[in-house]
């Protein structure tokens, strides 16, 4: 997982919904934005920040930025939660 503290990152509703919008599919920042209806300048921050725990990932395709949700990272947590769960013995 990246540096910044995962859980901080999931703490905030916006970027919750993103991660959600992401799971359908690749989007755009404008996408997103538009679905939002929040500003360029508040998706960049959300974005970065989804995109320094690696939640996040960024494609580049000529003019155009893509973002995908890594679901990787959401397995190594599901992993690291299972180990606080009850003994059903």
């Amino acid at each position: 997982m990246g540096e910044t503290n995962i859980f901080k990152v999931l703490s905030d509703k916006q970027r919750r919904d993103i991660l959600v919008m992401l799971k359908g599919g690749r989007l755009s920042a404008g996408e997103i934005a538009e679905r939002l209806d929040i500003s360029p300048a508040a998706l960049s921050y959300h974005l970065k920040l989804l995109k320094q725990s690696d939640l996040v990932m960024e494609y580049r395709s000529k003019n155009f930025v893509f973002y995908e949700i890594n679901t990787t990272v959401f397995d190594e947590l599901i992993l690291w939660a299972q180990q606080f769960g009850g003994n059903n013995t």
